[in-house]
């Protein structure tokens, strides 16, 4: 029997992993799918998550200057070169703090709007809230006044009612028997 090997073919212990066959991707999708299966092979591990690209930030002014350029006559031809890296680093220094206010006046500008825009939603809101809660209550004063009118209605109408209730009875029972008199018997159902 073969004693198990590890990756680097090494008798003895039994590795842990596999060796696995070394596979060459030949589509973007099929590296993809490797690149997968790879992440899920230890799904406990953590995946590896690149970070974006910094800001490029200029290097600071020194501090000590010890090549000062002054203005008088005798500079050698390499000066040239050097007062022209210095000016060129300089500029670039300055644009990019002129770009970092400007973004953070944006910044400021777009904060301010944000606000303002709340401010004025908030308003909206409790505007229409309002005229919500003036319809509500205009509705239920509307209800009440229909029920005591209801109310008035039904007591005037109880005490009269009543009355012509007794008087209708006494009219339908004389009008029966108006209508037997004037009936056939063998209609009535009378013999």
């Amino acid at each position: 029997m073969a004693a198990h090997t590890q990756k680097n073919n090494k008798p003895g212990k039994s590795g842990g992993k596999e060796a696995q066959p070394l596979i060459l991707p030949k589509t973007p999708a099929e590296e993809q799918r490797l690149k997968l299966e790879r992440l899920m092979r230890n799904p406990d591990k953590a995946a590896p998550i690149p970070e974006g690209p910094k800001e490029w930030t200029p290097r600071a002014p020194p501090e000590f200057v010890r090549d000062v350029m002054g203005s008088s006559a005798g500079a050698g031809s390499g000066e040239f070169h050097v007062y022209r890296h210095l000016r060129r680093r300089e500029y670039q220094r300055q644009d990019f703090l002129d770009k970092i206010s400007e973004k953070q006046e944006k910044d400021v500008d777009y904060l301010q709007k944000l606000e303002q825009n709340k401010r004025a939603a908030e308003e909206r809101t409790a505007k229409r809230r309002k005229k919500r809660e003036k319809l509500k209550q205009k509705k239920l004063l509307a209800k009440k006044a229909k029920m005591e009118d209801k109310d008035k209605d039904d007591g005037d109408m109880d005490s009269n009612s009543s009355g012509e209730e007794e008087r209708k009875e006494e009219d339908g029972e004389e009008e029966e028997k108006e209508d037997d008199a004037e009936t056939p018997s063998f209609i009535m159902g009378r013999k």
